[in-house]
């Protein structure tokens, strides 16, 4: 895993500006929830705690008119912190009408290696591929490309009405030989370029445990790769599964530099959830080089700190110029959280209820696919202040997310925090009729039978 380090506080008088990248990545929840089910403590660095947020659906406003974002803010008490705040930031992307959506030419880029031959790598893979067959269309154009023994074109492109022949394809897939990743990128580009759909969805979905053992090795080459392959507005989304020579890292370096997102698979559910039922924001971009600025009042807060996004900014040393925008799906519903230390003009507003200046304010920097042109959608936030019991429900529960993930991280921010108030803080903010909610309440009690009893031995926000 990429190493993370916690972004600190940040004085509002110094710094009141900050830049980070949004993007829809989820693939940190499933992999947490991978190690947890199967007993294990979770690696810090495998916590990416923005892309735990990302994975719970949460009800959306959608942009009006011809707008790509909607932005919306919240500011409630700190459940861990008495003394703190906690503001956050909502982005909602449009949804594209599917009567609409652009005809795709997919290429399915599948490691077949040796490494690959285990029941949670290449068999799911290939439930998975199947079940986005199911959702082709016929103006939609598949290709297979595998690499492992050899690099090969297992499917030639493919009307997405041929699905008996994709399917065909895809079951007769077989593990074997080394992991020739650099050859198999660079043909399934080729194959991308060659059947380039203008104004279409051009992507390649590359599916690996991402132990890349032949050609290129650094991480800085297969950036290098990725970066001059999307120059040709080829996108590429990534899918991990495995573990043990699971390489995270990697594979999260090829999402971020190819225009792209990043999923882990662990089981058929997962597949379905991201290849079935969140199709359209896993596969449609609606914005590509998305980051956004947040800009915060001084005069009402005193000091901020963002929460997650850690292997995506260095807090202050990094600026607008420097910063690498991500992609953002169609219907997607993002959120940053900040933890700010009130002045005391903040507090007494809380107390009286009444405050007419801005806490803060954020810009959306993006390009629309297949555009050069910058643009910036603005919005300022009003000072909105609401007790935590009477937030939305969808808020108070990505609060227990958000904390989840610091506690795994080891975080001195929440070094006092029990795991029983968190898992109180989980049944009072849950939707007891969402899956996806029971399923969090069970991996946090399994956690805390985990990790619990380590406290003797293991000091919050100390390595091992």
């Amino acid at each position: 895993y990429n190493a993370l380090v916690e972004n600190p506080d940040v004085s509002t008088a110094l710094n009141p500006e900050t830049s980070f990248v949004l993007n829809v990545d989820k693939a940190s929840y499933s992999n947490i929830r991978r190690f947890i089910s199967g007993g294990s403590e979770v690696p810090r660095d495998a916590v990416r705690i923005e892309e735990m947020l990302n994975y719970f659906p949460v009800k959306q406003d959608a942009p009006t008119g011809d707008s790509v974002f909607r932005m919306k803010s919240y500011l409630t008490s700190c459940p861990w912190n008495a003394q703190s705040q906690l503001f956050f930031v909502q982005v909602h992307s449009k949804k594209l009408n599917l009567d609409h959506i652009p005809p795709s030419n997919l290429v399915f880029l599948l490691d077949v290696s040796g490494s690959m031959d285990l029941p949670n790598k290449l068999p799911l893979l290939k439930t998975a591929f199947s079940k986005l067959v199911d959702n082709l269309r016929p103006v939609d154009t598949v290709s297979i490309v595998v690499y492992g023994s050899a690099v090969g074109v297992m499917l030639p492109p493919t009307c997405g009405s041929e699905k008996k022949k994709i399917l065909q394809a895809i079951s007769e897939l077989e593990p074997g030989g080394f992991t020739p990743g650099e050859a198999g990128i660079r043909q399934a580009y080729r194959l991308a370029q060659s059947t380039f759909i203008k104004n279409g969805n051009n992507r390649v979905i590359l599916a690996t445990d991402g132990d890349f053992n032949v050609g290129m090795k650094g991480e800085k080459d297969l950036e290098d790769l990725i970066t001059k392959m999307k120059l040709g507005g080829v996108y590429l989304t990534c899918l991990g599964v495995g573990m043990g020579n699971y390489k995270d890292s990697k594979i999260e370096i090829l999402a971020k530099k190819g225009n792209g997102n990043f999923a882990y698979i662990d089981n058929e559910q997962e597949a379905e959830k991201v290849l079935v039922k969140e199709l359209t924001q896993t596969l449609y971009a609606v914005a590509d080089d998305v980051f956004i600025t947040v800009n915060f009042n001084p005069e009402l807060v005193q000091s901020y700190r963002l929460i997650g996004f850690d292997n995506k900014r260095g807090a202050i040393s990094d600026t607008t110029s420097t910063l690498e925008g991500g992609e953002v799906g169609s219907g997607h519903s993002m959120l940053a959280i900040f933890e700010i230390s009130p002045t005391q003009r903040n507090r007494e507003s809380v107390n009286t209820g009444s405050q007419d200046q801005s806490l803060a304010s954020a810009d959306i920097h993006y390009r629309l696919p297949e555009r050069k042109d910058i643009r910036n959608f603005h919005q300022r936030f009003a000072f909105n202040y609401l007790e935590f019991r009477e937030m939305e429900r969808s808020m108070r529960f990505s609060t227990a997310v958000a904390l989840f993930g610091q506690m795994l991280h080891l975080s001195q921010h929440v070094r006092y925090v029990a795991w029983e108030q968190e898992l109180a803080l989980v049944k009072e903010t849950m939707d007891p009729e969402d899956p996806l909610h029971k399923e969090f309440l069970d991996i946090v009690t399994r956690a805390q039978k985990i990790y619990g009893p380590l406290k003797k031995r293991k000091r919050w926000g100390e390595d091992d």
